[in-house]
């Protein structure tokens, strides 16, 4: 979940977050995506914006995502998701 602390692994609590994330009147635009398709699997990565209404104020929200898609007979599903808030500086560069 981009904007919780908390994991969710079953389904009710996956519905449970989006239920009050789609509260908050979320507005999503792609920035940049890489798609990679493996036969049946493709990855589909970047970075995204959600602009999101709390207490009456909009304010922009940049994270980065990554979806994991199975084909299947009835078409591309999502098998795995991952989105986080992008930080607000850059890390400092470290020496190996």
């Amino acid at each position: 979940p981009t904007v919780s602390p908390r994991i969710r692994y079953k389904p009710v609590e996956i519905r449970d977050y989006f239920v009050h994330f789609l509260e908050k009147k979320p507005i999503g635009k792609i920035i940049e995506e890489n798609v990679r398709i493996f036969e049946d699997l493709a990855v589909h990565s970047g970075l995204y914006d959600f602009s999101v209404e709390e207490a009456g104020i909009r304010k922009t929200i940049p994270a980065r995502f990554t979806f994991v898609y199975r084909k299947d007979a009835s078409g591309w599903r999502i098998l795995e998701h991952h989105s986080s808030v992008l930080p607000e500086t850059p890390l400092p560069a470290q020496n190996t």
